[in-house]
């Protein structure tokens, strides 16, 4: 498996801190190579592996530990076989009941450095989250990249063209254990079974859901409509229409549910104009293209609302906070922050006339400010105009950043 170094890049400087490690993304995004890749990077210093702990909570070996009093009388028996520094790996620590509570008297108790992931956004903000408040950092990480795709397919022999690597990504997506499979059929018998345990594990049973054909109603819909803007109350009324009920308050809920599973971001509008976040409207962007088109309603790929997500994806695997712009009555598909810089993106599939071509760079004409503007598409010409530069889709994904 190829080296994550953009993550590891942020995480190794706060190897030996007094400061815990948490380490969140949907399932099967990488948490556990990456924890791994750390732990490589530990031994590498001169640490024995003796001084390693390394417990999946996913494994059924280890079920016995899964209390809070039960994983901490066995983690302070183990650190008692070394006299040094021990380094605790914990993957899918929510499966922990009181997981905080044991971390917390961890960090009191023993001499350690502490690493865990978990597969619920929802992870550290919990009442017993209070108990290591301040005391924990967050890493937030996500499915391959394109170049990162790029990367092992090239180490696996699979790769052929930029070109072809991009259209399999946007219909497969990037979990990093799919490139490990050569046909396309097994890919996706794979994302199904990823999906479904993220519908079983993170939604269902996490939230005790007894209406499951309402939730798979809502979740196909949140990702067929990936990018788009829409409301509680219009998915109230499409499932109206599809002779199926429920009511705002209860979609609001699924809403929750499926965002703390971690498989939708949302996304807030900001008014250019008035300065401030709106309530209303925000868009969801699947966090991996893969699961989104494996669980939609056709085989149809639409390429404007994929390109979206993956220009939205890209920028946050980059680091940059995003939101949706609004301008009077004009919407500015992205407005990308990190620290003091600021970039205007706009995505649209092709550039197949003058009518688009107005469209989408007309927009920048009411922003006065010169921080960078950018049309991005798939068009292999430049239509750069105007200090607005236009990238194509394939070279900006892949461009060194």
């Amino acid at each position: 498996m190829i080296k994550r170094k953009a993550y590891l890049e942020k995480i190794i400087p706060f190897i030996d801190k007094d400061i815990i490690k948490v380490l969140i993304g949907v399932r099967r995004s990488g948490k556990t190579i990456l924890l791994s890749q750390i732990k490589e990077e530990i031994i590498n210093r001169g640490i024995s592996e003796e001084n390693i702990i390394d417990i999946n909570f996913e494994s059924l070996s280890n079920r016995n530990l899964n209390e809070q009093k039960t994983l901490y009388d066995f983690i302070i028996k183990e650190s008692k076989k070394t006299k040094s520094k021990v380094y605790l790996f914990f993957d899918e620590i929510q499966e922990v009941n009181g997981w905080e509570k044991a971390i917390n008297s961890f960090m009191v108790d023993i001499n350690c450095d502490i690493y865990i992931t978990g597969s619920n956004s929802n992870l550290l903000s919990s009442e017993l989250a209070t108990y290591i408040a301040g005391r924990y950092i967050q890493f937030n990480v996500y499915p391959f990249t394109l170049s990162e795709a790029k990367e092992i397919c090239i180490k696996n022999n699979t790769f052929k063209s930029d070109k072809e690597l991009f259209i399999d990504y946007l219909e497969l997506g990037g979990l990093p254990q799919r490139f490990g499979f050569s046909e396309k059929s097994m890919v996706k018998t794979y994302l199904n079974d990823v999906y479904n345990s993220i519908v079983i594990k993170d939604i269902i049973g996490r939230n005790k859901i007894k209406d499951i054909d309402m939730l798979n109603r809502i979740t196909e819909f949140i990702l067929d409509n990936t990018g788009n803007t829409f409301s509680a109350t219009s998915i109230s009324n499409y499932l109206k229409n599809e002779k199926s009920k429920a009511s705002v308050d209860t979609v609001l809920d699924y809403i929750h549910y499926i965002k703390n599973a971690m498989i939708i971001n949302s996304v807030q509008r900001y008014d250019l104009k008035g300065k401030n976040l709106l309530k209303t409207n925000q868009k969801y962007f699947a966090i991996d293209l893969g699961l989104r088109n494996v669980v939609k309603n056709n085989n149809k790929l639409d390429y404007s609302k994929l390109f979206e997500t993956i220009v939205y994806l890209e920028m946050i695997n980059r680091g940059w906070e995003v939101r949706i712009g609004k301008l009077d009555e004009l919407e500015i598909d992205f407005i990308c922050y990190k620290e003091d810089e600021i970039k205007y993106i706009q995505v649209a599939y092709m550039l197949a006339g003058e009518d688009t071509i107005n469209r989408e760079f007309n927009v920048f004409k009411k922003i006065n400010d010169n921080y960078p503007k950018y049309v991005i598409t798939y068009d292999d010409f430049d239509f750069s105009q105007n200090g607005i530069k236009h990238l194509n889709i394939v070279d900006f994904l892949l461009e060194n950043n």
